[in-house]
């Protein structure tokens, strides 16, 4: 069976690539507006019996994105389609070959504030009936799915505060009919983070102890009511510590992602029975572990496939030898590319592909009966994988001798040494995983070398490299920055003459302590959502006690606000007018001091955008990479 499987999988591969060939022609760059557009198609999946695939696409530049459910033996046959007149659909998933879960937001803006309201609602995937809306009477409700319930087609499991005193309960409800059952209620001990084994059963959970000012994990035997502390996390310790799933093998055993004195996280097994730890299953020395691969098939649902982990990339670790050959079997079909199986049917005949690389934004597929691949659609099929740059996975050394990773975005255009942007992430307490970068990859297309260097300060390579962050704002993590810089140049790729800094949120902040360094090594920065004022952030953090002693003490380095009489390149800000993470006031105060003291600067207020990019559309981001572009080209040299 497996081998008939890698066979008809490789024999269909010279179909692929004969239609994957670039043309002979050669093509001009993209316009602002291949790049600005939102993605064409951004989900697929498949229901549990595979008749059934469900997509959600755009319908305009702006998204304005519905769902469709297509037949999968006829696909070119018209599609049932689901809208929302007044609320952005954002996504679909299946309950069971009936129903799909729909969710969808709109931004409420009264006054001079602003919030989002999410709501979902359960649907036919036939397109008849009433809209079921879990809680209708509440208009505030806010719930979330705990569990689908892999053996209960009927049912599923929200996280709902039920009798609105703040603590969420876990509630089943029946997606055909709306009946609820309150199947645990939330306490002042187990209040969040509600895990379930595969039989339905609530069996692990946190809460927050306000004596000891610390996170306690708890879990509890099969069919047992009492709770058995697992871990005690204190902000002083900010070690790793997270639930990954029930075993099925034991149902007294959970998986656990924690550090447990290593550098790097880990995946073990804890005996609740016991109170035992398992050796290490999986771990590597210089990622963090990821997750649990496991079955989700009914029958078998919860069995372990296997591990991830990020590194360049999410990469599977497979401990399942029949898993291991169907995903090698597919991502062969699809040479050098990151290969994922989105969606599969019960019985596997119908598998939702999903591919993407430095010069595929990304692709989606269907692999019906093991041996017939359609092509179902792109996110930007506007863009040509000869107009985009090739990505490499790199490692640096800082000046005091850190090993720090990076992404290395290559221009389509032009020859070395090129005019180089660092952009660093957002976070910071966040890492990078570049495949396709959209930012890196507008820029590459002007001929712009990009590096996103992972500094001291990003999650994901272990404790040390996370923690040397800490206070180091605009010192050493700075200092990351620029050695980015010049290790390209060192290279030969980056021209030391036209460097360049762009970032949004943390990435702003670097930009704007960037544009006041000594011995300037930047021509120009570029402060997109960017934090100028330590104290301020400081008071958001101290909202939480939790918070306030494990960030704030973390939060120390140059308050770019204090030093602007320091700023000696041009500096582009941009910041979104209801930025609910970073307010505006940290560009608008920002920038009325680089008026006053004269400097060069340009300022560009997005209206109506939000922080994250998910809320920047088609307008917004149309205005803000001509005005990047053209700062770069015409202020930076």
């Amino acid at each position: 069976m497996k081998k008939q499987l890698m066979v008809s999988l490789f024999s269909l591969s010279v179909v692929i690539s004969g239609e994957l060939v670039a043309q002979d022609a050669p093509t001009p760059m993209p316009e602002v507006e291949a790049f600005a557009v939102l993605p064409a198609m951004t989900q697929a999946s498949v229901s549990p019996d595979g008749k059934k695939l469900l997509i959600r696409r755009a319908t305009s530049k702006n998204g304005d994105y519905i769902l469709e459910v297509h037949d999968t033996a006829n696909l070119k046959a018209e599609p049932i389609r689901f809208g929302a007149s007044r609320m952005e659909m954002m996504n679909g998933a299946w309950l069971n070959n009936d129903k799909i879960y729909v969710s969808f937001r709109q931004n409420i803006q009264d006054g001079n504030s602003n919030y989002w309201v999410n709501k979902g609602a359960i649907v036919n995937a036939n397109g008849k009936g009433d809209w079921l809306v879990p809680f209708p009477r509440d208009n505030a409700a806010y719930f979330s799915i705990t569990s689908q319930l892999p053996n209960d087609p009927d049912h599923i499991l929200l996280t709902y505060d039920v009798n609105n005193n703040w603590i969420p309960d876990v509630v089943k409800f029946n997606i055909n009919n709306g009946r609820t059952q309150t199947v645990m209620r939330g306490n002042d001990k187990v209040s969040s983070g509600f895990v379930v084994d595969w039989d339905g059963e609530v069996r692990a959970g946190a809460g927050y102890d306000a004596a000891t000012n610390s996170i306690r994990t708890y879990a509890r035997l099969k069919g047992d009511d009492e709770w058995r502390l697992v871990n005690v996390n204190t902000p002083e310790d900010r070690s790793n510590f997270s639930f990954a799933g029930f075993s099925r093998e034991n149902p007294d055993e959970i998986y656990v992602n924690a550090n447990r004195g290593e550098d790097t996280t880990g995946i073990y097994l804890y005996n609740i029975r016991t109170g035992e730890y398992s050796e290490r299953l999986f771990g590597l020395a210089g990622v963090d572990a990821g997750s649990v691969i496991t079955s989700s098939k009914q029958g078998e649902a919860g069995r372990l496939l296997g591990f991830s982990y990020t590194a360049k990339w999410p990469t599977l670790y497979f401990t399942d030898a029949e898993a291991e050959a169907l995903q090698k079997a597919v991502e062969g079909l699809f040479d050098g590319e990151y290969v994922r199986l989105m969606s599969r049917s019960q019985d596997d005949n119908q598998i939702v592909i999903y591919t993407e690389s430095d010069k595929n934004p990304g692709k989606y597929y269907l692999l019906s009966d093991k041996k017939n691949l359609a092509f179902l659609g792109e996110k930007s099929p506007l863009l040509k994988p000869e107009q985009l740059g090739s990505v490499k996975y790199v490692k640096y050394t800082a000046r005091d001798g850190r090993k720090v990773p990076a992404y290395v975005t290559m221009p389509a255009v032009g020859k070395k040494p090129y005019p180089t942007v660092v952009l660093p992430h957002g976070g910071p307490w966040a890492r990078d995983v570049v495949i396709y970068d959209e930012w890196s990859q507008l820029l590459a297309s002007h001929g712009y070398l990009v590096i996103q260097p992972q500094y001291r300060g990003s999650e994901g390579f272990g404790m040390d490299h996370w923690k040397a962050g800490d206070k180091k704002w605009g010192f050493e993590m700075q200092d990351d920055l620029d050695d980015a810089a010049l290790y390209l140049v060192e290279k030969g790729l980056a021209d030391k003459q036209r460097l360049m800094m762009f970032g949004w949120s943390y990435g702003g902040y670097a930009a704007f302590a960037g544009s006041m360094r000594e011995n300037n090594l930047y021509t120009c920065t570029v402060a997109g959502a960017g934090v100028s004022d330590l104290d301020r952030i400081g008071a958001s953090i101290n909202g939480s006690r939790f918070g306030r002693i494990l960030q704030g003490p973390t939060v120390k380095g140059v308050s770019p606000i204090e030093h602007v009489d320091k700023v000696n390149v041009p500096i582009l800000v941009v910041h979104g007018d209801i930025d609910q993470r970073v307010p505006v006031e940290h560009s608008r105060l920002f920038v009325d001091k680089l008026k006053e003291l004269n400097k060069d600067y340009k300022y560009l207020e997005l209206k109506g955008a939000d922080h994250f990019s998910n809320t920047l559309y088609y307008e917004h981001k149309t205005e803000f990479y001509n005005a990047l572009l053209d700062w770069l080209d015409n202020k930076c040299q």
